[in-house]
Parts: structure tokens; sequence; C-alpha cells
């Protein structure tokens, strides 16, 4: 699969199959995170591998599809060490998400729902007060193909030298 290709094809998931998702495909989702980008090149994510079944099935109460997954990585983030965490964690996030759909595997970037419920999530997962669960990306094989969603052509989005004249 080319890069436009992965682009093309990277849904949010939200019905999965159970797989045997292979180790070596964890860690190389786990280092496209890593190799993502950081204001001052701080590094201030920490990668949490959920792949116990009763631990899915609890992070299932945060939004239910979870539990449908095989493996999940909570993204934790240090806002007392970075001016710049959520944008560090949005680059990590993508990343491990386009390489997810490489792999052939599925995924969904699991974050408004689970702020609301984020003090539970870390006591379950036993990460420090002071640290942000900023996001769960659930991972397994989607149940059926998921089409592409609408999205605005270039030409409603994009804008020359001044905001207003056409570029397209």
């Amino acid at each position: 699969m080319d890069f436009f290709e992965v682009i093309k094809k990277r849904r949010s998931v939200r019905s999965f199959e159970k797989v045997e998702i292979k180790k070596e495909d964890i860690l190389k989702i786990l280092e496209a995170g890593r190799l993502a980008p950081s204001g001052r090149n701080a590094q201030v994510w920490e990668f949490i591998v959920i792949d116990d079944e009763n631990l899915i099935k609890e992070l299932g109460k945060i939004q239910s599809f979870i539990s449908e997954s095989s493996v999940i990585i909570g993204v934790i983030m240090d806002p007392e060490k970075s001016n710049f965490w959520v944008e560090d964690a949005s680059a990590a996030i993508e990343n491990m998400l386009l390489t997810i759909t490489y792999l052939g595997y599925a995924s969904c970037w699991v974050e408004g729902t689970l702020l609301k419920k984020e003090k539970w999530a870390k006591e379950l997962l036993g990460i420090p007060e002071e640290k942000r669960l900023i996001a769960l990306l659930p991972i397994g094989k989607a149940k059926s193909e998921v089409g592409m969603p609408y999205k605005k052509p270039l030409s409603s989005i994009v804008y020359h030298n001044k905001y207003g004249n056409p570029y397209l």
C-alpha cells in the first residue's frame, strides 16, 4: 500500500473482530508514535499496551465497542513537561493510526468520551495522577468495510495568498 492509499483507507472503526496482533506489529505501531515530531523535541509521551481481556472489557465502559478490540494502546502525556503536549500527542496518535491501517488493522481515536472518565481509567491502569491519559486506540480487524465519510473539496478550503482568493 502506498502512502496516500494508507491515508485514504484510514477510518474510525467502531466494530471489531478479535484477532491476534503480533508483538512485532504492536512494536511498529509504538515506534511510529515514538518517531512523531514534538515541540522542542520534548517527547513527553508514554504509551501503555493493554491486552488483558479483563482490562479491555472494563475499558469498554468508556465506549462499548472498545471491549471488542484485541489490543488497546493508551497515550499518556505529561502536561508539566511541555506546553505543546496536546499537539505532540496528536502527531503521535496520527502516526500510530496510519501505521495501524498500513498493517491491515483498524482503530478509532477515542478521546472525548475517555476524558469524561479519565480519572477512573487512570486509576484502573495505574497511571500517576499528574499525567494525562489523552487517548485510547483500540485495535482489531474491522467487522465490515467502513466507507469514506464526506470530505469537503479542496476548492472550498484552500486559498491563494489571501483568505477568500481561490487557489483552484
